[in-house]
């Protein structure tokens, strides 16, 4: 059991004369990005929350300061109004025109009561639209305790 010299292929592995490999085994690089990719794949489609809807898409930057709000609003009558200021239908587009000249970027936020058909809505939105104001939001109020609830089913 002495510390002599050891001969060649004697058990000693380290005396074969292998360059070390270089190269990457990537199978299970590739295994673990499809076991990933089939994962995500199942998943996005959960991820999405309610009614599939396709967005409209927007360049508007937001406004470093904050400025007062154009308010149109519409009556249960249909009769539409620049804050409280009636605002005739002949007379609409060219009221809505002056004020986007004195600034387009300005927010318009617009009011609908809730007997007004959709269409009256949309109307007015297309007048705002055509007078220049590239910002415009829907008001609503939010259902009493903050959270929405869902509608009761209509009897049968």
């Amino acid at each position: 059991m002495g510390m002599g010299p050891v001969q060649a292929g004697a058990g000693d592995d380290d005396d074969f004369d292998a360059a070390p490999m270089s190269e990457i085994n990537v199978t299970p690089m590739v295994d673990v990005m499809l076991v990933l990719l089939i994962i995500f794949m199942v998943a996005a489609p959960l991820m999405t929350v309610g009614v599939p809807v396709q967005l409209p898409k927007t360049a508007a930057a937001k406004s470093a300061e904050s400025k007062k709000p154009v308010v149109v609003s519409i009556d249960k009558d249909g009769q539409a109004f620049l804050a409280k200021e009636l605002l005739p239908a002949d007379t609409a587009l060219a009221r809505l025109k002056t004020l986007a000249a004195e600034d387009p970027g300005q927010t318009v936020l617009v009011r609908g009561d809730k007997d007004v058909p959709y269409g009256k809505v949309m109307e007015v939105m297309g007048l705002v639209g055509q007078a220049g104001f590239a910002k415009v939001s829907l008001i609503a109020n939010a259902p009493p305790g903050g959270a929405a609830t869902p509608a009761p089913a209509a009897p049968r």
